[in-house]
């Protein structure tokens, strides 16, 4: 039962110094520290349920997402839940398309992550209010609704209302099987947090041995910065897992369309399954150069992280400029865009395999992808979902990988909930963990 009016919104600033460890780095953010803005809404319902929403930074620029999120507050305080959830779209629609603060986007950049994190958190209260985990939400809504959440404009030309209610109709067969094989099994994940680029060789092989033992068959490693120091890095984890176990690639934008397809050719005989972000995030007619030269090499192009919108999705599928099409819960307009990216990947029979990591993204895309399988794609073929071993441990709510897979939550929300003890002690700057630091730094 949907309940309450929301009556405030608080927005922190909380960061991770994971630059220190080398944690994240790779050819082109060499010291993030992970970072979100981390947005909390609370209702006047005698319940005291709270929603909690995350968009991802790399820790400068935060403060900038902070400043957005408190510009579009006056869009969501004082509405009705009920109102909002029950015009799904039109609350959307209302916060991307803000007179003046579209300006500054329209759908994209700060504040279209600022958006993320807003509507986030209204995904994380509704689905509390409801006692289902996000996932679980989405997959018992009916069709008919869930079209209703999403904002179809610009996108007519490649996916109507009518065809996704058509995908999510057919997507009813089956259902309730797929349901229960993904909560005995789970979603199948892969790894990255072995290969980070500023890990040495050491710490390279150690962490590799672990995923090994623990049961991990799929690898990503950062590459970009330096050729002969990934045909290095490349042909220790290759050695490593063997020659049956899948390599993925991923180059965070670092190259130029010649150089991404002449780079690539030399890191071809470790056959990798996909190169990752091979150039420019909105450079579509570039990576569909790429990924026309690389089909005799048998290299998939994956990208999705920094695509602004659905638009941008749109345009890369009409191209043929994708294999692996990456979807991020922070970088979109939260669930509602995200619904419109999976149907599209749907209807030109592209895979799904999320961006996650960062601080909460491995959280909060379990939800999207477990309900991609059992009520879009029903499909598994070339499908997996990223995993970061990395700050989990501040969450209320922490992701389960068993065998290697994602288990789907089993708690309501959208596993977003942070402790309260941890965002004390990073809120920049006067945390505890911040103010030791810094203080370090000055002296």
């Amino acid at each position: 039962m949907v309940r309450g009016r929301i009556c405030r919104l608080s927005v922190r600033d909380v960061r991770f110094p994971t630059s220190l460890g080398g944690h994240g780095s790779d050819a082109m953010h060499t010291d993030p520290d992970y970072s979100a803005a981390y947005v909390v809404i609370e209702t006047d319902a005698e319940d005291g349920i709270k929603g909690c929403g995350i968009t991802f930074t790399l820790g400068k620029g935060t403060e900038v997402v902070v400043c957005a999120v408190n510009a579009l507050a006056h869009h969501v305080l004082n509405k009705d839940l009920k109102d909002i959830v029950g015009d799904f779209r039109g609350f959307y629609r209302q916060l991307t398309s803000d007179g003046q603060l579209r300006w500054i986007g329209p759908e994209k950049g700060v504040v279209h992550l600022a958006t993320a994190a807003v509507l986030n958190a209204v995904w994380d209260l509704w689905a509390k209010q409801e006692g289902k985990p996000v996932w679980k939400l989405l997959v018992d809504m009916d069709p008919r609704t869930l079209v209703s959440c999403i904002d179809f404009r610009y996108i007519t030309d490649v996916l109507t209302e009518e065809d996704a209610l058509e995908i999510l109709q057919k997507g009813q067969v089956g259902k309730k099987e797929r349901e229960e094989q993904m909560l005995a099994q789970g979603y199948p994940a892969y790894t990255t947090s072995c290969a980070w680029l500023g890990y040495s060789d050491d710490t390279l092989k150690q962490l590799c041995a672990q995923a090994l033992k623990d049961g991990w068959t799929r690898f990503k490693v950062k590459v970009g910065a330096d050729l002969q120091d990934d045909v290095r890095r490349c042909q220790i984890i290759r050695d490593m897992i063997g020659p049956e176990k899948t390599l993925m690639m991923d180059a965070n934008q670092r190259w130029d369309v010649p150089e991404a397809v002449e780079w690539m050719s030399k890191l071809a005989k470790f056959k990798p399954l996909w190169i990752e972000e091979p150039t420019s995030p909105d450079d579509i007619l570039g990576h569909a150069a790429i990924s026309k030269a690389l089909v005799p090499l048998g290299i998939g192009i994956a990208t999705g992280e920094q695509c602004h919108n659905r638009v941008i999705f749109k345009q890369l599928l009409q191209a043929k400029a994708l294999q692996f099409l990456q979807i991020d819960s922070c970088r979109l307009g939260s669930v509602n865009e995200n619904l419109s990216v999976l149907l599209m990947a749907k209807k030109f029979e592209i895979p799904v395999c999320p961006h996650a990591g960062g601080v909460g993204l491995c959280e909060l895309v379990q939800h999207l992808i477990i309900f991609d399988y059992i009520s879009v794609s029903a499909s598994l073929k070339n499908r997996m979902c990223e995993y970061v071993d990395h700050l989990h441990e501040h969450f209320k709510y922490p992701v389960m990988i068993q065998r290697a897979s994602y288990m789907p939550p089993k708690d309501p929300g959208y596993s977003t909930e942070m402790k309260e003890e941890s965002v004390k002690k990073h809120q920049y700057p006067d945390g505890e963990v911040w103010k030791k630091l810094l203080a370090a730094q000055e002296n």
